[in-house]
């Protein structure tokens, strides 16, 4: 045995996988420089040399390596010049793991590569006016015409929906079939016939939410992800998915932490003479909680052993919502009659997305940060699932479960 062939076999399976993202890497950068192609062409290149979710299979823009190696391959991209990722295609990070997961190969093909480049976004289509937190209680319709499906029903709190080309639907397709087991899920085109999206305005005077309105919608069945009568399998990869990608937004990162560094500028910036020892206790707490959060999705990362997360993320998401209306209360509280002027309530369609909302100041923030506890399934449904799927506590009753869907009483 030779020395390179020892020193191979005393090498963890860890250092291998990162000797074969280096080299992908090295090869990519040497080959599609980012400071002198354009975007799309290097998020492409990127996406064929198994660089787009390292976790994923080769060929769908994967390595099949492990899922904590992404961060590695972000850094030294962005390092060597490439753009960070359109904060309007935050909806690529639930799609892509929902089709990689429970698509055709053919639906892989189609979507995954425009998803990462970016030529093609996506909103996401749960949601409806009878059937919020209980997402299983939607009464969206497909139904079977040969090669297609006919859609047709409503839609609501579609975050930039306005903005997509493609959406997440999920409808019930055998209205007998109890209510988890009759949904499918699906790939929508949101602009085909029938399609039409209208704004929700909210309380910060944007349209960043939507309802989504579907008549006599046509969607081949090409497009279907999943089994016929298995969305609530792939629905709760989005889901899931969703959870951890708003949480893990929770507390920033070492460099810009989010809404406690506004509110660390705030305090800095007020006179000596008004930063009493109440306010900076106040602070501290938040600070600590910012920083227990950080750390917090920094091991969870680190930990990950699979694409797809498990529940835990659901303690981020609501740690995260809670965490963010105290933060952004206590800055507009420090600001005193100063945080209630200078805020531009004029009606407007945004083309990005701010989870925390600190990208539009501290009065953003704090109207933006409302929809926090509802978003990605309400804190309600959060403490649910933690207490059902993590502490293992008894579920709440549902006499509704093995019923038909067609039979559950609705109001």
């Amino acid at each position: 045995m030779n020395g390179e062939t020892l020193a191979m076999s005393t090498t963890t399976v860890s250092d291998r996988e990162l000797y074969i993202v280096n080299d992908a890497l090295d090869v990519l950068l040497a080959t599609h420089d980012p400071k002198t192609v354009d975007d799309v062409t290097f998020r492409g290149a990127r996406y064929d040399a198994g660089l787009a979710w390292v976790h994923f299979p080769k060929g769908f823009g994967g390595l099949g390596l492990r899922p904590d190696l992404n961060r590695r391959i972000e850094e030294r991209v962005r390092a060597a010049g490439a753009k960070a990722q359109d904060p309007a295609s935050f909806f690529m990070a639930l799609a892509g793991p929902t089709i990689v997961t429970h698509g055709s190969d053919e639906v892989k093909n189609r979507f995954l590569r425009p998803m990462f480049t970016g030529e093609e976004k996506w909103c996401q289509l749960f949601s409806e006016p009878g059937a919020g937190s209980d997402f299983a209680g939607l009464g969206t319709r497909a139904v079977r015409d040969g090669d297609e499906w006919i859609i047709n029903g409503q839609k609501v709190w579609n975050t930039l929906a306005h903005l997509a080309d493609w959406g997440m639907l999920v409808a019930r397709t055998d209205p007998e079939a109890p209510k988890h087991k009759g949904m499918t899920y699906f790939a929508l085109d949101m602009r085909a016939e029938g399609v039409e999206v209208r704004p929700l305005r909210q309380i910060t005077g944007e349209a960043e939410f939507n309802e989504v309105y579907m008549t006599d919608t046509r969607v081949p069945d090409a497009y279907r992800v999943g089994e016929v009568g298995e969305g609530w399998r792939a629905a709760l990869t989005t889901l899931m998915n969703e959870r951890t990608a708003i949480g893990g937004g929770g507390g920033g990162n070492a460099k810009r932490r989010g809404p406690i560094d506004e509110a660390i500028k705030i305090w800095k910036n007020r006179p000596a003479d008004l930063r009493d020892k109440a306010h900076k206790d106040t602070l501290m707490k938040l600070f600590c909680t910012s920083e227990a959060l950080r750390l917090t999705n920094m091991r969870a990362a680190q930990a990950a052993k699979a694409g797809n997360p498990g529940p835990e993320g659901s303690i981020a998401k609501l740690m995260l919502a809670d965490f963010n209306k105290k933060v952004t209360e206590f800055s507009i509280e420090l600001m005193g009659p100063e945080g209630l002027i200078d805020y531009d309530f004029t009606f407007r369609r945004p083309d990005s997305l701010s989870v925390d909302g600190s990208e539009g100041g501290v009065r953003h923030a704090f109207l933006r940060v409302r929809a926090n506890s509802i978003e990605g399934g309400t804190s309600e449904i959060m403490r649910n699932i933690l207490g059902e799927q993590v502490l293992g506590l008894p579920g709440e009753p549902r006499v509704d479960k093995e019923l038909p869907w067609s039979k559950v009483p609705r109001s």
